[in-house]
């Protein structure tokens, strides 16, 4: 696929997660094997404290992730997460969370990530999250499994 093509998969199939959509996010950039989403300050994300809740930082993560796994399947295929664990770093507060995730190794039934989390204010930029995730390769012809 050329880069365009896998730009416009990327954003077709982000469209359709509802979550996405509730929480605000949006996909930053495209590029084989990364993909940046980013997840503007709402009060409508926070826990108790003001900060980002951590399920809005994973959710962000794990997409960014997952995403970037999609970026270099062939058009018959697509990624579901397996697994994936998260280190909450820091408080997530900011003007902007911007996740960014990267294909590490891509394989033919298991593709492992890895991704980051930044809180951006003013032009400054702050790790706040760290994710790795496993996708599972699922061919899109058959459907996917149960």
């Amino acid at each position: 696929m050329t880069p365009a093509e896998v730009e416009t998969r990327i954003r077709d199939s982000f469209a359709k997660q509802t979550i996405m959509q509730t929480i605000g996010a949006e996909v930053l950039a495209v590029r084989a094997g990364e993909v940046e989403i980013v997840l503007p300050f709402s009060d409508k994300v926070l826990q108790q404290h003001g900060f980002v809740h951590a399920g809005a930082v994973a959710t962000i993560a794990d997409s960014a992730c997952g995403y970037a796994g999609l970026s270099v399947m062939p058009m018959d295929a697509a990624v579901l997460t397996t697994e994936f664990k998260i280190n909450l770093l820091s408080p997530a507060k900011g003007d902007r969370l911007r996740a960014v995730g990267r294909v590490i190794r891509n394989g033919k039934t298991l593709v492992v990530t890895l991704g980051e989390v930044f809180a951006e204010t003013g032009g400054t930029s702050k790790q706040v999250a760290m994710i790795t995730a496993t996708m599972m390769v699922v061919n899109t012809g058959t459907g996917l499994r149960d």
